[in-house]
């Protein structure tokens, strides 16, 4: 049994949703600022994503952040000794996290609204990517600071970025401008961040034209075989990620 948009819309610490006309924004946030992110929201975005592809109500999803950041920042909530039920929780959350992002079942535009350097395969993974000038790409959570980069960026950027420009992306903590992201083909239009909002609802509003069964099964048609490489390659990364977790911090 779904719950309506009204029972789940302020059902998440970490997610405001607001819906007009089917099309639904998706704003991530900490206390209304820009978001932390660590177990809160690694734990309940997954479920908050499987809700809103569940709901016929939405027709067009646009995923933003707060403020100048989409995802930059990082809490201290998986700082310290590795234990295993600390990381099933991590495994079992980040297999749901992208899974349930592209099992949405409608369009999925990105406005990304500053610095995306923490999980930014979230907005590179949507249908239509939107930046700002100011917008930056990098993966600087994982092989930097010791932690093997296995969680879905090691897939998501070396099918978007082909196989040696991810490893070189992901090995030395490479930060990717908005412009370049462009020219790589991640990202779909550059504009000022007073526009980008506007834009990404003048997209849906466009994508809305087309009747629904239209709006998901072209979603269906596009997202499968980044649905398959999820499925593929996310669980087994995760495996490898927590290995190397216990050996960089072993139970105490």
């Amino acid at each position: 049994m779904h719950r309506s948009f009204d029972e789940y819309r302020t059902a998440y610490q970490h997610v405001a949703m607001e819906r007009r006309d089917g099309i639904l924004e998706v704003r991530l946030h900490t206390d209304g600022g820009p978001l932390l992110w660590g177990a809160g929201p690694h734990t309940e975005l997954g479920w908050a994503l499987r809700e809103i592809g569940g709901d016929p109500g939405n027709r067009v999803v646009i995923l933003t952040g707060t403020g100048t950041e989409f995802i930059a920042r990082l809490d201290d909530s998986w700082v310290g000794p590795m234990t295993p039920p600390k990381w099933e929780r991590i495994y079992t959350n980040g297999k749901r996290l992208l899974a349930a992002l592209l099992d949405i079942e409608v369009p999925v535009i990105a406005a990304v609204n500053g610095k995306a350097t923490v999980h930014a395969e979230l907005a590179v993974l949507s249908d239509i990517v939107l930046a700002t000038p100011e917008t930056v790409f990098s993966d600087a959570p994982h092989f930097r600071f010791g932690t093997v980069p296995g969680d879905g960026v090691h897939a998501v950027w070396s099918t978007l970025l082909g196989v040696n420009r991810a490893r070189y992306f992901l090995l030395t903590g490479q930060r990717i401008s908005a412009a370049e992201a462009k020219d790589l083909g991640v990202v779909n239009e550059v504009v000022p961040a007073a526009e980008l909002l506007p834009r990404a609802y003048e997209l849906a509003e466009a994508l809305c034209q087309q009747d629904d069964i239209t709006l998901r099964y072209t979603r269906e048609v596009m997202t499968e075989p980044l649905r398959r490489l999820v499925a593929e390659r996310v669980g087994h990364g995760l495996a490898l990620e927590g290995l190397g977790a216990f050996a960089t911090w072993p139970a105490g």
